[in-house]
This record gives C-alpha cells, structure tokens and sequence, in this order.
C-alpha cells in the first residue's frame, strides 16, 4: 500500500506538518511538499475549442506521484478558513487534468484511491475548519476519491499542536488506521 502525503504549508516544520507527521509514525509514505514545486494557476479553457494549453510547470510531476499511491493524505494548515493557496492552486489544476489526453482515466484512477485530510488552524478550528472538511468531501465527491476521513488540530505558535491532546489522539488513530492498510 504506497501512501503519498501532499503538504500544503508554505512554512517548512509547522504544526500541520508534525501532526501529519505523527499520523505517519512507523509508515514508509512519499512526501510532496506543495511549495517545493512550481504550480502555474489554472487558465480556465474547459469551454474553447482547442482545450486545455499546454503549461511548463513541475504540476504533472505532482500529478504522477498522486496517481502512484493507493492513500493520499492532504496535509493543509487552515488559512483564513480554507484550504491553503498551493494546496487550492494544485487541485484547481485537476480540471485541466480531467480533460488531459495524457491522463484519460483521471477520475476512475482516482476513484481507486482512500483520501484523508489533516488541517490545523489557529480559530477554533474544531468548528471552524468544519466547512474546509465539507469543502475537500466535495471535492472529494466530484472526482471519486474515496474521502476516509479528517483530524483537526489547534495551533498557532510552532509546536503548539502539541498541546491538543484531542487531535494527538485523533491523529494515533489514523495512524492505527493507516497502519491497517499496509
């Protein structure tokens, strides 16, 4: 069972990443970390003729990794109630991929796959991180992953992730869980 975690902080060690981390405790997973490529924004051509054109970025390499593994986690620190901009940019480029002659099985490729989303945000984010997990199950939904599920952590400050001891316990079962698969 090959994992890949996607990370989409843009501040390398933070409290999203050590909690997704912990998750990942004694579990061989390839990590892409989001900021580390270089991502073009979508040009929305799903309605001209011509289609898609074609963009020199590092995205299809992302794309590939995603497509090798069988469980991909979405690591994501809550910004401003959402998803963070790299990890939004990368999954607004699925629509190019969707119709990408290289890629003519996309959704069904993906529809073999378990998705798990780890967020941690400053704001109360037990409740509002709650609208990102519906946001990513839609996502979800429309291109056929099969979402497993979610840990919201709380923190701020680096390492204050720490001190939530509800998503520490979360975050030991999902790594039970992961464990399970392999």
């Amino acid at each position: 069972m090959k994992i890949t975690v996607l990370y989409g902080s843009t501040r390398a060690d933070g409290n999203t990443e050590l909690l997704t981390e912990y998750a990942l405790q004694g579990i061989s997973a390839e990590r892409v970390v989001l900021k580390d490529y270089y991502i073009k924004d979508i040009v929305d051509q799903r309605h001209e003729a011509q289609g898609f054109s074609e963009v020199k970025d590092d995205y299809n390499t992302i794309i590939d990794a995603m497509l090798a593994a069988d469980v991909l986690i979405f690591a994501t620190p809550i910004y401003w109630y959402g998803m963070s901009s790299v990890m939004k940019t990368f999954i607004d480029r699925w629509s190019q991929t969707v119709r990408d002659e290289k890629y003519p099985n996309f959704k069904e490729l993906m529809s073999k796959k378990k998705a798990y989303m780890i967020a941690v945000g400053g704001d109360n984010p037990t409740k509002k991180g709650l609208p990102l997990i519906q946001q990513f199950k839609y996502i979800c939904e429309f291109i056929g992953l099969n979402f497993q599920g979610f840990v919201l952590g709380e923190g701020v400050k680096p390492r204050d992730i720490l001190e939530d001891k509800k998503a520490l316990q979360e975050i030991d079962q999902l790594n039970e869980q992961l464990k399970g698969l392999n």
